[in-house]
């Protein structure tokens, strides 16, 4: 392997010629040279040599592809030939705790962090003379300023996202985040970012990739790898109404997603534009939104010159997507203010977030643990993935056994490197379901059941990966028959209020619901319309509004989170509703869409669930039609197949066998395993003790049990004399049993203990 060794020196704040052993003004010109897999720079800053070790990011999804706009407004939707973008992450040599993001398709731009008080900020000059370049300290990169919603100061510099990535523990990592999750996004830039960017196509497309590589980075700490599926460019109009109101846009992106849906498969949608919205908000997202058919998105202002600033601001957007809230006071131990806070506060002051906190990540981990991002749990097919095709990339593709990387960098003990083949006797390299270069037995348990609403998954015993990710089909009951199953989440107003004001809440009677809700104020709605207005709950739709709960606690949980108390005449008595508002220096500066409305999919009656803040039917037609498939045996699973109940066998649990599902493995016979297990203990152990418990009982000259058994021999020596006259042929011990005795003794107990 070739690796190129770019030696850029860089005096500190100074503009120098790049010194490299590769033609440097082709290398850097953007098309000329097929950028490196892997390469090494060398860069000095501040009289230290700093050796760039970096490897291009797998960032392009399997089916990637780009979408533009002509000029009769015609989509132009391309597959790119080229399988080489220019997106790297690495490290520093001989700092262990460093990391850079890098991109070198004009230029090379991006940061480079030795600890997290000592980090850079590499970029080109545009200057008549290409090649040179600028480095700097990043607490000296000017950013402009933002909120989430408090109208602080967002940040001026990017000095203090470097904690961000910086390695945790390895042992509480794994107790944490024990499976990678894949995140399919796609990424819109609006038809003023496009302008923003002087109307180059190129520029824009390359810009959008670069803020990906960055969240990519963002989240590969909490073990979820992001894949850019698709991006859009809005080049000749906006293909949704955007404006200055945050959440306007965001509700309008959110319904022009739905058609995107529909011709590009996507687990998450992130809008970017290049206007401005009101207040100093610069972002906006649903709060547990992730995977949902309707929620799955947010909007970000690109309000920075770097990409950086957008793609922190994307990040904290989608953290909302994934059920993580707003930092309350105590949360954030990780970083001091002065150091940046972490990536969650409503709002941060100078410089820009560098973790996420321990409060965000068991935010995330409660999301995963009770059912959410199912979407995220399957790997994606490498058959189509836009990377260069050869054994030593990283992915196993079609005619390979396995593939572990380069020869200098596979640890796979085995893989054969240089040819991408099993080593002798293995069976399987990669995968959930390889251990120890073996394959595991069939109907091992690879991805357990996440939450009432999910199905666990199980080996084949064929494949070294686990089977695709299912769940329940929506509209399936939970919480005994309280909810309904939707994206794989148990949706109650229960779990909502609980979430809100902490164990021991619960959901207000209906009447509250119904008398708040249908003001239409700040108190009680159904959200607001495309101008601001808080709308109106109809009655019908009034449990779809402002969840409305009852707890003894003081306030809700939120710094920024405060109670709105109502109290109602209910069935002769005084009731205290309680609500929440969510408030800002502004009311249209919060970027979180109101955590104190009932979320999408929460049973709203039978039959009915909340969906757009109205209680629309549940469509339960499909469910019904799969179930009755499944003979009584079984539940439907989100491919709408039976997922059959132990005891009964796929496809339609209309025959005797082991349970599951076609979708998700074979269920392994453990249940028989275990009573064969528990039959052999009691063989060894239980019996001999039974023996000689009997045997000293028996001894004993007047114990109940030796009396017992001498009355019964003396009974059968008569019994057999007279039968012994009426038949020589009938077997000696016929009318000898147990059972005819124990029933003529307890006659009473014969229906309790039959079956």
């Amino acid at each position: 392997m070739t690796v190129l060794v770019h030696r850029i020196v860089l005096q500190f704040g100074m503009m120098l010629e790049p010194e490299t052993m590769a033609e440097p003004r082709r290398l850097l010109e953007p098309g000329m040279v097929p950028a490196p897999a892997r390469a090494e720079v060398a860069v000095t800053a501040e009289g230290k040599e700093l050796v760039l070790v970096l490897e291009r990011n797998q960032l392009l999804a399997p089916g990637y592809t780009e979408t533009h706009y002509g000029e009769q407004g015609q989509p132009v939707t391309v597959t790119p030939n080229h399988t080489e973008h220019c997106h790297y992450h690495g490290h520093v040599r001989g700092h262990r705790r460093s990391w850079v993001v890098l991109s070198t398709c004009s230029g090379i731009r991006g940061l480079i962090v030795l600890s997290s008080n000592t980090s850079y900020y590499l970029s080109p000059l545009e200057t008549p003379e290409p090649g040179l370049h600028l480095i700097q300290r990043a607490e000296h990169l000017p950013m402009p300023g933002g909120t989430c919603g408090h109208g602080q100061d967002l940040g001026s510099t990017i000095a203090g996202i470097a904690q961000l990535f910086q390695p945790r523990h390895p042992r509480a990592r794994r107790d944490a985040w024990r499976t990678m999750k894949y995140m399919e996004l796609f990424i819109v830039a609006d038809h003023t970012l496009y302008r923003n960017q002087n109307l180059n196509l190129g520029h824009t497309k390359q810009r959008i990739v670069e803020i990906a590589n960055y969240v990519d980075k963002f989240y590969r700490l909490l073990n979820i790898k992001v894949a850019l599926i698709g991006l859009e460019v809005w080049t000749e109009r906006d293909q949704c109404a955007v404006s200055s109101d945050a959440n306007a846009t965001l509700w309008a992106f959110l319904q022009w997603r739905r058609s995107l849906r529909a011709r590009k498969k996507h687990d998450n949608a992130q809008l970017l534009t290049g206007k401005t919205f009101g207040g100093t908000t610069i972002g906006m997202a649903p709060l547990e939104g992730m995977c949902s058919a309707d929620n799955s998105g947010g909007v970000s202002v690109d309000h920075a010159e770097q990409p950086i600033g957008a793609a922190a601001t994307m990040a904290h957007e989608i953290g909302h997507n994934f059920g993580m809230v707003h930092d309350t006071a105590g949360c954030c131990v990780e970083a001091t203010p002065e150091q940046g806070g972490c990536v969650m506060a409503a709002a941060t002051g100078h410089p820009f977030p560098r973790v996420f906190s321990s409060c965000s990540r068991r935010q995330l981990e409660n999301y995963f643990q009770k059912g959410g991002g199912m979407c995220l749990f399957n790997l994606p097919d490498t058959k189509d993935l836009v990377v260069a095709r050869k054994c030593g990339n990283g992915f196993r593709e079609e005619g390979e056994d396995c593939d572990c990387g380069e020869v200098e960098e596979c640890t796979n003990p085995c893989c054969n490197a240089h040819n991408c083949t099993l080593k002798e006797g293995a069976q399987c390299a990669h995968g959930d379901c390889c251990h120890s270069c073996k394959l595991k037995v069939a109907g091992t348990v690879c991805r357990e059941a996440a939450g009432s609403c999910d199905l666990p998954e199980f080996c084949t015993g064929a494949s070294p990966y686990c089977p695709a990710n299912v769940y329940l089909l929506d509209g399936s009951s939970c919480a005994r028959g309280q909810a309904y199953c939707s994206n794989g989440m148990c949706m109650t107003h229960q779990q909502q209020c609980v979430q809100l004001w902490g164990p021991g809440a619960w959901p207000a009677p209906d009447a509250c619901f119904q008398d708040v809700n249908m003001a239409g104020n700040t108190y009680g709605n159904c959200g607001k319309d495309s101008q601001g207005r808080y709308v109106k709950c109809d009655k019908r739709d009034a449990m779809c509004g402002k969840i409305q709960c009852q707890s003894s606690a003081k306030k809700p949980q939120g710094t920024n989170t405060v109670s709105i108390d109502t109290t109602i005449r209910f069935k002769g008595r005084e009731v205290k509703c309680r609500g929440t508002f969510v408030y800002s220096a502004k009311d249209d500066q919060e970027d979180l869409s109101d955590p104190g409305l009932v979320l999408t999919g929460t049973k709203c009656g039978d039959g009915m669930v909340c969906k757009d803040r109205r209680c629309q039917n549940a469509s339960l037609f499909e469910l019904e039609k799969c179930v009755s498939r499944c003979h009584g045996h079984g539940v439907c699973n989100s491919n709408k197949n039976c997922h059959c109940d132990p005891g009964w066998a796929p496809p339609f649990c209309e025959k005797p066998g082991l349970g599951g599902s076609v979708d998700s493995g074979p269920v392994q016979s453990h249940n028989h395993e275990s009573i064969l297990i528990a039959l052999a203990v009691i063989s060894l152990f239980l019996l001999p003790a039974l023996a000689l418990s009997l045997s000293y009982w028996y001894r004993q000259e007047n114990s109940l049990l030796s009396r017992w058994i001498k009355e019964t021999r003396l009974r059968g020596a008569c019994r057999n004399k007279s039968t012994g006259r009426k038949s020589s042929s009938a077997h000696p011990k016929a009318a000898f049993t147990l059972r005819n005795i124990s029933a003529s003794s307890h006659p009473t107990k014969t229906d309790a203990t039959s079956e």
